[in-house]
């Protein structure tokens, strides 16, 4: 099964009662395990959780943290990129190069990566420790 498939086959179980835009993703991590998530909304819309962050959660709970590709696919016109906060969530866990592949359920497919999703992205290069700190 394709990680497109896969995040097609999670797509159908979201939970998205208010928007009616179900979102449905998948990761393949570097041992070659696929994790899926979906979107869940509530009736504090917009609160929830996106696809993206359900799929790195259970991959997470899977005991992997190293993302080797992505998928997600939604009901769109277009290809629908991850929301700038699963843009981070993916740069803590893939590298700049992993291939991200965005698709519509009408077969539109428009593949990128990481890095071109969040350019500049925040890392832990980023932080300092606090013996750094000059004090």
């Amino acid at each position: 099964m394709s990680l497109v498939e896969a995040a097609r086959e999670a797509r159908e179980k979201a939970y998205a009662p208010y928007s009616q835009f179900k979102v449905g993703a998948a990761v393949r991590t570097a041992s070659g395990a696929v994790y899926r998530g979906v979107n869940v909304e509530n009736v504090a819309y917009p609160e929830g959780t996106c696809a993206e962050a359900g799929a790195i959660a259970a991959m997470v709970l899977g005991g992997e943290t190293e993302i080797a590709e992505v998928a997600v696919i939604a009901d769109s016109p277009a290809p629908v990129p991850p929301c700038g906060g699963c843009r981070q969530k993916l740069a803590e866990f893939a590298g700049q190069d992993v291939k991200v592949t965005l698709a519509t359920t009408r077969g539109e497919v428009l593949e990128t990566t990481v890095g071109a999703l969040l350019p500049g992205a925040f890392g832990s290069g980023h932080m300092t420790s606090p013996s750094d700190d000059g004090l």
